[in-house]
């Protein structure tokens, strides 16, 4: 008998210490490299999948993640119907639709890229890019700058980084308005290294964080989930996944 009132005073306690919230919980991305891409083996990695998986098991939670296009995977984020978006950079428009992590988890630096032959030019002024015929990619924030002189750019969008250079070496467009991180391994592999440059005159430098929907039921997850990244950040954990990657963080 004192053995079974022992097991039943114990009992409450070990309910109590497990994490009566957990769960699965869905993260999503776009193809961001070394941030958020599928590995050789199918799986997603980067920077971001490698963040989020050690504090969903720091906080009692095991993940999933799925890929989708940029503009579906915000979509989704701001309808509630995932958990984590990984990655966007903050905009007055996102501001509205979704709440964001406390912290950055990286940073970019946002050029223009412009066929080497072309002798292009960039000092910083939008005003003098009137003529210029520049792609830009479909979703992405390029800065309170830039978003401010759109309706005197020519603008035309792609999907992808790929379709942007090839856009920009298939002489359809002037300048290509990416960022370093995403576009220099896609010259690489597309073997566009010397047939493209980058402009020196940086547009912006964007910090990429994790967002969450804006419904209530989420607030519970984004508190645990930024004291948990506080911690790591604030132990230089962050830092050292960030050279892992070849990513820059804050």
């Amino acid at each position: 008998m004192r053995k079974l009132a022992a097991s039943m005073l114990l009992a409450p306690v070990l309910l109590a210490a497990a994490p009566v919230s957990a769960r699965e919980l869905l993260a999503i991305g776009a193809h961001f490299e070394r941030v958020f891409e599928r590995g050789q083996e199918g799986d997603i990695v980067g920077l971001g999948p490698e963040i989020i998986k050690v504090l969903a098991q720091r906080m009692g939670h095991t993940v999933r993640f799925e890929l989708y296009p940029w503009a579906r995977a915000q979509a989704l984020i701001t309808q509630g119907k995932a958990d984590i978006l990984v990655g966007p950079y903050k905009n007055p428009e996102r501001l509205q639709n979704m709440a964001f992590s406390k912290l950055a988890f990286y940073q970019d630096q946002m050029v223009f890229y412009a066929r080497a032959d072309a002798n292009a030019s960039w000092n910083g002024d939008f005003g003098t890019l009137g003529e210029q015929r520049i792609v830009v990619l479909n979703g992405w924030a390029y800065g309170t700058a830039f978003d401010q002189a759109r309706p005197q750019l020519r603008l035309s969008v792609a999907n992808s980084v790929d379709s942007g250079l090839k856009m920009l070496v298939h002489q359809h467009v002037n300048l290509f308005a990416s960022n370093r991180r995403n576009t220099e391994p896609v010259m690489g592999r597309l073997g566009l290294v010397g047939q493209v440059v980058m402009l020196p005159k940086v547009i912006d430098v964007q910090e990429g964080y994790f967002a969450f929907p804006r419904d209530t039921q989420f607030d519970t997850l984004r508190r645990d989930f930024d004291a948990a990244f506080q911690r790591m950040v604030d132990s230089g954990e962050l830092k050292k996944l960030g050279q892992r990657y070849e990513v820059n963080v804050p």
